[in-house]
């Protein structure tokens, strides 16, 4: 299996590293450290030095409760980064679900459209373009996620009940309609949305039971990189404070692992160089 992109036809037999840059003042867990281009581009060399396969650029933080932001400040924190990072060598991916966004950096070259809308969002005036930009790109790699309600609700009012059929189901018909629209399959990765407007248990199921969202026929990117959910699985019982972001390393390594385990082709992480060591004993024991 592979996964066809602007650039590079992805081997997807054994699993792939996408390394998390967030140009951003207020990403759960990074905010701030790369906002510069100066900064971003320096990280995104590092990733790439630890073993990143593919780098996934963002300008806009869509953790819980986050506020909209901007096209045009959009624009001005990722296309400079985006112009650069195209010359280094590896896929790049841009995190974003405004039309315009993806066209611009899809227009400097950009690989993948990394999208937690599934190409869904409408602006003020009701307008959906997102999707015909992608179709009317002649290969590049599209990442569909499941994401319930948005950005600033998703948390208040999550999903209820068995999450999966409803996540399944949605990932099958956004993959269905860009296909319809003349995108090949091949394209196409899919993303579960873990943390976004599910419960802590509800997360931990979708781990549990991804083989079933590998039965619809598409590669998987599992994002589990230090998301709240592994915070609360790991808190002391007896202090009742979960871990930092920063401090969620061993937990995010345990989900990689689980996640490839389970069929997932890329991993979206903040820790490139300690998942890398990992999938390379998980696969030196598959080997074995």
């Amino acid at each position: 299996m592979y996964w066809q992109t602007t650039r590079f036809q992805i081997d997807l037999s054994s699993p792939r590293v996408m390394g998390i840059v967030n140009i951003t003042p207020d990403s759960f867990s990074d905010g701030g450290q790369h906002g510069t281009t100066t900064a971003a581009l320096r990280h995104c060399e590092q990733l790439i030095h630890e073993g990143a396969d593919i780098l996934d650029i963002g300008g806009e933080s869509t953790r819980p409760g986050a506020a909209p932001l901007s096209l045009q400040e959009e624009l001005a924190r990722v296309v400079p980064v985006v112009k650069e990072a195209v010359k280094l060598g590896v896929p790049v991916s841009v995190d974003t679900y405004k039309p315009q966004v993806m066209q611009d950096v899809l227009d400097l070259g950009a690989d993948i459209i990394n999208d937690v809308w599934a190409l869904r969002w409408r602006d003020a005036h009701g307008q959906a373009d997102a999707t015909r930009v992608v179709a009317r790109h002649p290969s590049c790699g599209v990442c569909l996620m499941h994401m319930h309600l948005e950005p600033q609700t998703m948390q208040v009012q999550p999903m209820t009940g068995d999450v999966l059929p409803t996540v399944l189901s949605f990932l099958e018909l956004s993959a269905q309609d860009l296909q319809g629209l003349g995108v090949e399959k091949t394209r196409i990765m899919l993303d579960p949305g873990i943390g976004f407007g599910k419960t802590v248990a509800q997360n931990f199921l979708l781990l549990a039971r991804q083989s079933e969202l590998l039965a619809a026929g598409y590669p998987l990117l599992a994002g589990w990189s230090r998301k709240s959910s592994l915070a609360g699985m790991t808190a002391h019982a007896d202090q009742g404070e979960k871990l930092a972001p920063q401090e969620r390393l061993a937990p995010s390594l345990a989900a990689a692992m689980c996640a490839v385990q389970q069929g997932a082709s890329v991993v979206r992480v903040h820790d490139v160089k300690e998942t890398v060591q990992v999938l390379k004993v998980l696969e030196a024991i598959r080997s074995a």
